[in-house]
């Protein structure tokens, strides 16, 4: 069995970590998109978080012809290659079946095998436009629906996306990003105290990893209670007017497009309040979450060459004074 590297042991990239936390809380969060250097622990965070959840009841993941299962299963992490096509995607008509027996039956795709977890797709801005709009729409809806040869099949597809892209490489087009619930960046750390510990850290892994693991399940256990509360509390959670106000305020200075960067601003807060134990969503809430909730989701502004955190910081800073 592959040991995952422990998700309490990744040195830094605070809002990333935060970011998964969020999105494991509140799934309807929208999925996650991760911008940013190569071999900065992209996947290696969302695998240890999948890794670190505990198992999921067999029947509630993935799809299996229908086959009710027992027992439990760990939370299923599906990392989808980029060169995947529809068919291995959404699921096909099973040819073997249908030409061995002449029976028409769905042979489950991605999107089935990712339910109850994560569906993690490396250099998304790579993937094909017309594959990423269908991953958005299953993500938000939890269900996949496939008619394929006569046969139509729904199935429960209910999974936190997580993408990720270097934006050297090309674009993901402004519709598609603004899907994303949360936007992450991470980079290349520059302290070098910072570098040796990582280096250090994975050193002891790799040489052994069960001992290294055991080593940081104290840590891990705290996180996974964390999350456990925060999900049990999410619904109790309230959001006054005046907080609510305070996210539209915030929008409208920026110049967000629509109303899903409120949207996600008050389901973010809402999460991170449960998170930390919080009963009420405070405006302190919703400044920590507005860098990742709004910078994908904000136009560039012809005379103003800052970047979008920069901008999201600034206004935050007017809204205070």
């Amino acid at each position: 069995m592959r040991v995952s590297f422990p998700f309490s042991a990744i040195v830094g990239q605070d809002e990333m970590k935060r970011a998964l936390l969020i999105a494991a809380v509140d799934a309807r969060i929208g999925g996650v998109m991760v911008f940013g250097d190569r071999g900065t622990g992209k996947s290696t965070a969302v695998r240890a978080l999948a890794g670190l959840l505990p198992p999921i009841d067999a029947a509630a993941a993935g799809y299996q012809d229908g086959t009710p299962r027992k027992g439990k299963v760990p939370v299923p992490f599906v990392d989808l290659p980029l060169g995947a096509t529809e068919d291995r995607v959404v699921g096909a008509l099973d040819l073997e079946r249908a030409l061995g027996a002449g029976v028409k039956a769905f042979e489950p795709g991605l999107l089935a095998r990712a339910n109850g977890g994560f569906l993690y797709i490396d250099e998304v801005n790579l993937l094909e436009d017309h594959i990423v709009d269908l991953l958005l729409d299953v993500a938000a809806s939890g269900e996949n629906l496939v008619e394929r040869e006569g046969l139509s099949v729904r199935h429960p597809a209910r999974f936190v996306l997580v993408g990720s892209g270097n934006p050297e490489e090309g674009e993901l087009r402004p519709q598609l990003l603004d899907r994303f619930g949360l936007s992450v960046e991470v980079r290349t750390p520059t302290d070098l105290k910072q570098r040796v510990e990582i280096l250090k850290r994975c050193d002891a892994f790799e040489r052994d990893p069960q001992a290294f693991t055991e080593s940081w399940k104290r840590a891990e256990r705290k996180t996974l209670k964390q999350i456990a509360r925060g999900r049990e509390a999410l619904s109790a959670v309230t959001i006054s007017d005046a907080v609510l106000a305070y996210a539209s305020r915030l929008c409208m200075t920026v110049g967000a497009d629509g109303l899903r960067g409120e949207l996600t601003l008050m389901r973010a807060g809402r999460a991170l309040a449960a998170l930390d134990g919080a009963e009420t969503v405070s405006t302190d809430h919703v400044a920590a979450v507005a860098p990742m909730a709004l910078r994908h989701r904000l136009r560039r502004g012809v005379l103003d060459d800052t970047g979008s955190t920069a901008r999201i910081e600034r206004a935050l800073e007017d809204m205070v004074a």
